[in-house]
């Protein structure tokens, strides 16, 4: 029997957030997570799948390195896009379409006989990490970014192209500074001019509306991370927040990891890294 591997991750995001858990909101431990033979870093919906950083291995790459997989040690999923053939029966035209697939790996961790090939890397500053994310951006995509000292809420406007921050001194601490202002970051690489993401049509409480916050709340979380600054726990880790997500994931498996895609472009766009 082929397995729905949308409803397969799905499942597990939603397994977390019964348990309390918002996977996106869960920062990496050392590094991010990263293919011990390829040296590729995962990305997407992959970076909350996988819950350390690090390296991981296939069962199949760990006995080719030497190794064995600890006796009882659990894997964890990696999905990916593969490329299949379909064949129109009225034209017989043959196109290529995205499959999603997925694999089962094991942290380094887990495995007996594998040295880890990571080098002690230099630890940056996570505040001058995050203000040279957001200075880097701003130069390059000239979006309007400004701080309004007395204002109570933080938004991106299309029309204007503009993103208004409080202070951030208005804020408790820096990771709610940042949490926030990369958000608002976020929302913004969806300008017509950028990846052309938001919609016109992305009124408050529809659902193009609760997609794009998913996006802009997932690309928050890796730029976090990425900058090494602590998740801020604060509203988003209410009972409200997480029954809302729960109820709009079920409602739409292939949401999660369309929207781990989206976000994965958008950071990419901040970052100067886009293709």
């Amino acid at each position: 029997m082929s397995v729905n591997v949308y409803e397969l991750v799905t499942n597990r995001v939603l397994a977390e957030l019964e348990k309390g858990v918002i996977p996106w909101r869960k920062p990496w431990s050392g590094c991010a997570p990263i293919n011990y033979i390829t040296r590729k870093k995962y990305r997407g919906i992959n970076l909350f799948l996988l819950p350390h950083g690090g390296e991981y291995l296939t069962f199949k790459q760990c006995q080719e390195c030497g190794g064995k997989i600890k006796k009882g040690e659990k894997s964890q999923i990696i999905v990916f896009f593969k490329m299949i053939e379909h064949k129109d029966e009225k034209t017989d035209e043959v196109k290529e379409y995205p499959y999603l697939k997925y694999s089962n790996v094991f942290h380094i961790s887990q495995c007996e006989g594998v040295a880890s090939k990571l080098e002690v890397a230099q630890e940056a500053d996570p505040i001058e990490t995050a203000q040279n994310i957001i200075e880097g951006y701003v130069s390059r995509s000239c979006v309007n970014f400004v701080h309004v000292t007395g204002s109570d809420r933080a938004c991106y406007s299309p029309s204007l192209d503009k993103i208004v921050m409080p202070a951030m001194n208005q804020f408790e601490s820096n990771s709610e500074y940042y949490s926030t202002a990369f958000h608002e970051m976020a929302h913004s690489t969806g300008h017509e001019n950028r990846l052309n993401r938001i919609s016109k049509l992305a009124n408050f409480g529809t659902e193009t509306y609760s997609k794009e916050e998913l996006v802009a709340e997932l690309s928050s979380a890796m730029l976090m991370n990425m900058a090494g600054i602590e998740q801020p726990a604060t509203f988003e880790n209410s009972v409200a927040y997480i029954q809302g997500w729960s109820k709009k994931l079920q409602e739409d498996k292939k949401a999660i990891v369309n929207a781990a895609g989206q976000a994965q472009k958008a950071v990419d766009y901040i970052r100067g890294e886009e293709c």
